[in-house]
């Protein structure tokens, strides 16, 4: 036992430092690199994966909890000899333990499965130190003793590979009761060289895609959120220079690869092959050899991947040591490899602290991405720069014409511009590429009504929501045409639908609040206001349409709690005190009601009907004064 504890810790061997300060090195390098962004703003995905997020937030640690369980159960199956009696030898327990704590890797992150397939590379090649070169050698001559076949039957291999192969199929068909048969459907813009017709054109693109993975690891200084749509040019001839890369690759592979396999000192064998285990193994799902995968790049794959490359490169600078006398020069490039990757992360981890500055990174890196100049425009308009983020949006549109997202928001900021031509004739193209986006239809809709094409914008609010039956603004839009062609139940039966599906649809509540108030219906209307102030007590703009109904119907004190309650809310809303005036006006306090006049004109001295209703009211108090005289 005494022996293999020392063999594994050849394979995999401990730091140089005592643990406790290898752990507090690394920590603090871990902390240095990612400092920058941990005050950072939730950007990107975040927003779906967090914040709008309601199962739970732990979705947006996915790769992290995925590469946490897989090392646990890869540590796990070596655990499993070093606790068994004698050599070749295992503890099943942990055998099992690793298998479930893969089955918890993959729950986490699909990848997390290939921790069984790395777990039997190990098993054979490594703790089995099977020699596949002999063995060749051995088939080829047909050697009949065939001794390292024998090695495979020993030591309860055959047992664990049963355990590996039984635990996978196990997990792998509890995966397909839960998500169901097969990955989700991509577009040709996620993944165009898998559109292909050319199986060559196909397979060309995915060796390049691999060798960039690799520059990646080797280089990480091009880093970008999405490498979709256009950032990545199809190779489409064998003349394409970029074919090179894919040579590259392959060269440095196999020759690593035979390395693994083929070297005469076992212990250099063991340590390639774990290497590149680590580095292959768990890049196989994203490698688009089994199934189609909905991205072309993505650094969040080669998280795990990057464990076998850092084995790789610890060993290769460790071989080159033993040749060389400049051993200080080797340790200075170590070190300054090290330096320079941390500064990047440090770089990198700024760009992640808010949106703008992420999105941005990406144009240099990019440039032929229309989902980056999509963001980019995206952030902007959401600033008020409506005007840079329309050039943002033509770019993408440009870049790619069927982006329906894209049109859909520069169809939202020209509408709002009041250019309804141009807005109109891209929300009708990009309905026209995906008939079942029920936004850009809605929006086509607000469009068509702004245009007075009321027949047509109520064809396009049913069928935006035809294709999304929940939509409460899409409801809310119908009731106001609705409201607009006096078609008055109608909209009231449009609002109320909003209001079902969105209780808290502060809008629809109002407008119905409003209609009925307008339509002399004031019993209704203070039924429903206070069956919107149930279900959002603090809105302020509700408690204002229902202290008017209630002034109207001569409850005077409960509209005065009201509207002090709005205007304490929204101290700066002019109507809200002028309404308020109007109240005290009627209700015959005219000191009060000249006070709120006053700042009502304080605050809005253009509102005419509140000069009106001042004007009348300084009359009146003249009047009075007169008379008292």
């Amino acid at each position: 036992m005494a022996e293999l504890d020392a063999d594994l810790g050849h394979i995999i061997p401990s730091s140089v430092l005592a643990p406790f300060w290898a752990k507090l090195v690394v920590g603090f390098v871990s902390l240095v690199c990612f400092a920058r962004s941990y005050d950072g703003d939730f950007v990107f995905d975040d927003s779906e994966a967090i914040i709008n997020n309601k199962v739970a937030g732990v979705v947006g640690r996915a790769d992290l909890l995925g590469a946490l369980f897989f090392l646990l159960s890869f540590l796990g199956y070596c655990k499993a000899f070093r606790e068994s009696n004698k050599e070749g030898t295992h503890s099943t327990f942990w055998v099992l333990l690793s298998i479930l704590l893969g089955a918890v890797a993959m729950l986490c992150k699909e990848q997390g499965i290939t921790v069984l397939g790395l777990n039997a590379v190990f098993d054979i090649l490594v703790i089995g130190k099977l020699n596949v070169l002999e063995m060749v050698q051995k088939v080829l001559h047909k050697d009949k003793s065939l001794e390292n076949l024998g090695t495979l039957r020993n030591g309860g291999l055959l047992f664990r590979m049963t355990l590996l192969a039984s635990g996978g199929a196990g997990v792998l068909y509890m995966r397909w009761k839960i998500m169901g048969t097969g990955p989700p459907a991509f577009t040709e813009v996620d993944n165009p060289a898998s559109f292909a017709d050319s199986m060559l054109i196909r397979a060309i693109n995915y060796n390049y895609y691999y060798s960039l993975n690799a520059w990646l690891l080797l280089c990480p200084w091009w880093l970008c959120f999405d490498w979709s749509m256009g950032c990545i040019p199809l190779i489409k001839s064998a003349g394409d220079w970029r074919v090179i890369a894919l040579a590259a690759l392959w060269f440095c592979l196999i020759g690593l690869i035979c390395q693994a396999l083929c070297s005469e000192d076992s212990h250099k064998r063991r340590i390639l092959t774990l290497g590149l285990g680590f580095l292959i193994i768990p890049f196989l799902p994203a490698s688009n050899l089994f199934f189609r995968v909905g991205f072309v790049v993505a650094e969040r794959v080669l998280y795990l991947p990057s464990a076998g490359y850092c084995m790789l490169l610890t060993f290769g600078f460790g071989a080159l040591s033993k040749h060389t006398k400049k051993k200080k020069l080797i340790a200075t490039v170590v070190l300054g490899i090290l330096f320079i990757n941390m500064l990047r992360c440090m770089i990198r981890s700024g760009e992640w602290r808010n949106e703008e500055q992420l999105f941005r990174s990406a144009l240099s890196v990019c440039p032929l991405n229309a989902k980056v100049h999509y963001n980019v425009g995206k952030n902007l308009a959401d600033k008020g720069n409506q005007t840079a983020a329309i050039r943002y949006y033509r770019e993408a549109v440009r870049l790619n014409p069927k982006y329906v997202h894209a049109m859909n928001n520069l169809g939202n900021i020209l509408k709002e511009r009041n250019e309804l031509q141009e807005a109109e004739e891209l929300l009708s193209l990009a309905v026209q590429i995906q008939p079942d986006f029920a936004a850009a239809w809605m929006n086509l809709g607000i469009v068509q009504n702004s245009l007075k094409r009321f027949e047509a914008a109520e064809q396009s609010y049913r069928t935006a929501i035809k294709h999304r039956r929940k939509y409460p603004d899409c409801y809310y839009n119908l009731g106001r045409l609705y409201a607009d062609l006096n078609r008055h139940v109608d909209a009231l039966n449009a609002w109320r639908n909003a209001t079902v599906l969105k209780p808290e649809h502060s809008l629809a509540w109002n407008n119905m609040i409003i209609l009925l108030d307008n339509t002399g219906n004031l019993a209704q209307a203070e039924a429903v206001g206070r069956e919107a102030l149930e279900l959002i007590p603090n809105d302020h703009s509700l408690m204002f349409s229902l202290a008017n109904v209630l002034g109207k119907s001569q409850k005077y004190k409960e509209s005065e709690a009201l509207f002090l309650k709005a205007i304490k809310a929204h101290p700066n809303a002019a109507s809200y005190h002028g309404n308020l005036a109007v109240l005290y006006h009627r209700w015959g306090h005219l000191d009060l009601a000249k006070k709120h006049y006053e700042i009502s004109l304080q605050l809005d001295p253009t509102a005419s009907g509140t000069k009106e209703n001042y004007g009348l009211l300084r009359r009146k108090l003249e009047q009075k004064q007169k008379k008292d005289v």
